[in-house]
């Protein structure tokens, strides 16, 4: 120990190591902090002594890997972005080399890029010109402008939807009878509205616009025809992939032969899907888009918009749990919209059900999307909006994430949720078609009494709604059978009505006999696609339960409110549904090449199909007897065709003609 200018110095050395620590200084106050802040670095401790050497040696042995670390740390941005880019260069290559080989089969691949392109360059040219965007707009909010251009908007769009049908229907006449459909649900509608007076003629007229726009862009056009029938395809290819988990828990033989080990396991498999989605934000991504385009060319306001464009996804009880904190606010027009998008569409989970029955695809999407607007459209046409609303922000309401912590546990989450609705579904088609066996034996019993043989709950919709139906643009010998249908769909439910519209295809895609002992087996493709989207919709009599029973849940001081709007909005739902086929009839034409009948029947031929019924029938048609023992005569095509009498004779042996005899 020596003292130093009146301090102590000591060099701290312990006995069992002999290590020197010459960064401790003592002064008359106490131990110097610096000193002690210098033998900390250098690997002492002051708190038990001083370190042994093994700790001192280990420590500086991480030295590097702590400097590295804070390397990584304090370069973590520039990092991200070397693998990105890498990442990016990487999927580049694969995506070039996928396209060269086979574009056909890098398709999918294709369109899923061109998604994923079309967002990024959306987000980038929004931070880089919407503000300068906005402020070019600006000059457009002067109200003697807007009066003007949305006169000359409104005139222009009259005078071209003239045209078109003038020329459009030159040629498909019948195509003025789904028309005048339209002109009268609408009509009809008008006449129940509560307030008259108070009616947004823009948000109906925009509401139905959208949804001829999209009819023609999807029905009539050939990008949009094609692209919504490879997407149906998609569709179906991935909803095929079920069977690799009901196979393996139910068996092979159960998974081909019985309904429920067929459709209910889709609900199971969708209902996971859907659950991820909306985990990874797509689907709130998706409805927010839908529901702003709507809400600024309708002037729809923000909650009521959200829950009509979460209704294309996700069913008429999810949906409202969008808009769950704002329920109670609401008006009694918002909440009669919510009511009415969930009435007039399907949900996702269910959409995938129906596509199992062998319904297209294709237009079951398309039938869902085209209701969004029109559900909007038409419940302002019935329940006009006369109250003063808290949502009229232009921002728009924000959807959260999902809850979940992983992907996995959301994947759980909507395959177990799932079960729920499956349960519910298979309950009630076991219900349902119970109920309507013995609706149909008592309506029998009844009318035996009076000799009227064959009433049925069937027959009833058959003659009440022909009429309707005959509006909607069905031929007057379909019409019965397609009434049957949308009664079934109104008074029992959607289930039943497509299961009972998939046996008419399948029965017309197996080559049966149009016609068998004066009873109709099938109707035709332009009846199916008309039916398909009148059938689109969760507007039956137990849906008013279940609407209610979820909404009142959410909030309950507000029952009496649901109560007072929920029959209209049933209404209303079922009436979209019908606009909704009305616009499929007017856009409607057959398409597709058909069938060279000469060339097809010059072929043999030994089993019953679609295309061998409609050949058979053309050659009945052109042929002729010429006496008994004398060979048939033919006419057009299959004049001084060698294999004509030998056609004949093979459709003969499957079908029954005049000619056959």
């Amino acid at each position: 120990m020596e003292k130093t200018n009146g301090k102590e110095a000591f060099a701290l050395t312990t006995v069992e190591t002999g290590i020197q620590n010459p960064g401790l200084e003592l002064t008359e106050e106490g131990i110097n902090p610096e000193g002690s802040k210098r033998a900390e670095e250098q690997g002492h401790s002051l708190k038990g002594g001083l370190e042994p050497p093994t700790r001192l040696r280990y420590r500086r042995t991480l030295q590097p890997f702590t400097r590295a670390r804070s390397f990584c740390k304090t370069h973590a941005g520039l990092f991200k972005k070397i693998l990105l880019s890498l990442l990016c260069l990487a999927y580049a290559a694969y995506f070039l080399a996928a396209c060269i080989l086979d574009f056909h089969r890098a398709l999918a691949l294709f369109v899923l890029t061109c998604l994923v392109l079309l967002v990024l360059v959306h987000r980038f040219l929004k931070r880089l010109f919407g503000e300068k965007l906005t402020r070019c707009l600006k000059p457009l909010e002067n109200s003697r402008l807007k009066f003007w251009m949305k006169w000359v908007l409104a005139g222009v769009s009259l005078i071209g939807l003239i045209l078109w049908l003038a020329l459009d229907t030159a040629q498909r006449p019948e195509q003025l009878i789904s028309f005048a459909g339209i002109c009268m649900f609408i009509i009809i509608l008008f006449a129940c509205s509560k307030h008259h007076s108070a009616v947004s003629w823009r948000a109906v007229l925009w509401g139905l616009g959208l949804q001829f726009v999209f009819g023609i862009l999807v029905i009539r056009t050939d990008p949009g025809f094609n692209a919504f029938q490879w997407l149906g395809e998609q569709v179906q290819i991935f909803l095929s992939y079920t069977v690799a988990g009901s196979s393996f828990v139910f068996g092979d033989v159960l998974v081909k032969d019985v309904f429920a080990f067929q459709a209910l396991p889709i609900i199971l498999f969708f209902g996971c899907v859907m659950s991820i989605l909306y985990y990874l934000g797509l689907v709130q991504w998706v409805v927010q888009k839908i529901a702003w385009f709507l809400q600024i060319t309708m002037g729809t306001t923000a909650t009521e918009t959200l829950a009509v464009a979460g209704n294309i996804f996700v069913g008429m009880t999810e949906a409202p749990l969008l808009i769950r904190p704002y329920l109670a606010d609401m008006t009694l027009s918002e909440i009669h919209a919510v009511m009415t998008g969930g009435f007039a569409t399907i949900s996702g989970t269910v959409l995938g059900a129906f596509i199992s029955f062998g319904i297209d695809a294709s237009s079951l999407i398309s039938a869902s999307v085209m209701a969004a607007p029109s559900a909007l459209a038409l419940s302002k046409l019935v329940y006009p909006e006369v109250e003063e609303s808290k949502f009229k922000n232009k921002e728009g309401v924000k959807l959260p994430r999902g809850k979940e912590k992983n992907v996995l546990e959301a994947a759980s989450n909507g395959a177990t949720d799932a079960v729920g609705l499956a349960s519910n579904v298979a309950a009630n088609l076991i219900a349902f078609l119970a109920v309507l066996a013995f609706i149909n034996a008592a309506l029998s019993w009844l009318g035996e009494m009076v000799d009227i043989q064959g009433l049925t709950f069937q027959v009833i919709c058959s003659y009440v709604l022909r009429p309707m139906v005959f509006m909607m643009g069905v031929e007057w010998a379909d019409c019965p059978m397609v009434a049957e249908m949308v009664g079934m769909k109104f008074f029992t439910n959607e289930f039943v009505a497509y299961q009972q519209l998939s046996q008419y295809k399948n029965k017309r895609l197996s080559g049966v006999e149009e016609w068998i002992e004066g009873k109709k087996q099938w109707i035709s493709v332009r009846a199916e696609i008309i039916t398909t989207f009148s059938l689109c919709g969760f507007a039956n009599l137990s849906s008013i339960g279940i609407t209610l029973g979820g909404l009142t849940s959410m909030v309950p001081h507000r029952k009496s409110d649901l109560s007072k709007v929920v029959v209209s909005a049933l209404f209303t739902g079922a009436c979209v549904s019908l606009i909704s086929a009305c616009v499929a009839g007017i856009l409607y034409v057959p398409r597709g090449a058909e069938t060279d009948c000469v060339s097809f029947l010059n072929m043999s031929f030994t089993n019953r199909t679609y295309e061998t019924y409609v050949c058979c029938r053309e050659l009945f048609q052109s042929a002729s007897l010429n006496g008994t023992y004398n060979p048939p005569s033919f006419s057009g095509p299959w004049e001084d065709k060698e294999f004509s009498a030998i056609a004949l004779y093979n459709c003969c042996d499957l079908y029954t003609s005049a000619v056959c005899v």
